[in-house]
């Protein structure tokens, strides 16, 4: 979410909402982005997804590639800020559990869920069957079973390091899956990180990169809080507290998601990793439009693709926006 709009509660103005969060993210530099939901009652999907339409952006905000959820079937023991008493597994028949507690798949794009469960091999080849990405998270997988996820389907890997188990020399968990020998050929496994600079040292964002250039996607993690005031907001079903860039559960240390903003993340990861500006630029778009299987379109500007780019200063902050080639965000002191 971002801006007061939690897109984890199903509220009356839910669709006035995401229009609002479409339109103030193009100031960040974001032309189309996927919202995400976080572990939620069956009741919060049948009635908030209904409601997310997949859509192209213009004038009136970013577009909408499709919806992530983010949860229910991951870990108890690494549900960061996710509410335990929303957690599910699979029971016999996974793919139509799954299927009960989220109501509809047809805006869903990303599923995160933890692969060590039982019966997810099944729900991982059904989701990857209708074109939906798998991500692995909120998990105590250890490599041998990232890896065999891998290869029913799954690409992608929420947020690395947080929430899964440490790397460890002897068993590196889903974190080896950047090195893996066992990756079905032709295929590619990214991995999103959230370059907030508090979430992960910029040390980790370096091995990482480093491990695995071409798999790097910057993901914002971002709350309802982003772009208010410190202070108290919601997750979900939860309460959570805003102290500068921290976000943690409220009363607690248990971080929380994000606040920062897509453009704050990519200049912290290019200062981070000493990268070049089009490494930067390419982590936050080539490498999620290649991700998605939209790179024809999405995260270049070669002929026949949507024209979807943005001017930056010397420092990357964003000067004007573009959505297929008509501008719909421009810096007032800005001029051509």
């Amino acid at each position: 979410g971002g801006f007061g709009v939690d897109f984890s509660l199903a509220t009356d103005d839910f669709k006035s909402g995401i229009d609002l969060v479409s339109q103030k993210i193009l100031s960040h530099g974001v032309t189309s982005f996927c919202p995400t939901l976080v572990t939620s009652p069956p009741s919060v999907y049948h009635q908030v997804l209904p409601q997310i339409s997949i859509r192209n952006g213009g004038a009136h905000g970013a577009g909408i590639l499709g919806a992530h959820l983010e949860g229910p079937f991951i870990s108890k023991e690494k549900k960061g800020a996710h509410p335990e008493h929303c957690l599910r597994t699979f029971e016999e028949g996974a793919f139509q559990d799954l299927l009960a507690t989220y109501g509809s798949l047809d805006c869903v794009r990303i599923v995160t869920l933890a692969p060590e469960m039982k019966r997810s091999s099944e729900v991982i080849r059904e989701l990857t069957k209708r074109g939906i990405c798998v991500s692995l998270g909120h998990s105590v997988a250890n490599l041998s079973q990232a890896e065999e996820a891998v290869q029913h389907g799954a690409t992608f890997i929420t947020h690395l390091f947080n929430a899964m188990l440490p790397f460890h020399h002897r068993d590196p968990g889903i974190v080896g899956l950047l090195t893996s020998d066992k990756i079905p050929a032709g295929r590619r496994v990214f991995y999103g990180m959230i370059s907030d600079g508090i979430h992960t040292n910029p040390a980790a964002l370096r091995i990482a990169h480093r491990a695995h250039p071409k798999g790097l996607v910057l993901v914002t993690d971002a709350i309802a809080g982003m772009g208010l005031a410190p202070g108290r907001h919601t997750l979900g079903q939860q309460e959570v507290e805003i102290d500068g860039l921290n976000t943690y559960i409220a009363g607690t240390k248990t971080l929380s998601g994000s606040v920062a903003t897509m453009d704050t993340c990519v200049r912290h990861f290019q200062e981070a990793t000493g990268c070049s500006v089009e490494t930067a630029l390419e982590a936050a778009s080539l490498h999620p439009a290649q991700l998605l299987g939209i790179e024809h379109k999405k995260g270049t500007l070669n002929y026949d693709s949507d024209a979807d780019f943005l001017m930056l200063n010397d420092g990357l902050y964003v000067q004007a926006t573009y959505i297929a080639g008509e501008e719909v965000w421009r810096q007032d002191a800005f001029s051509m």
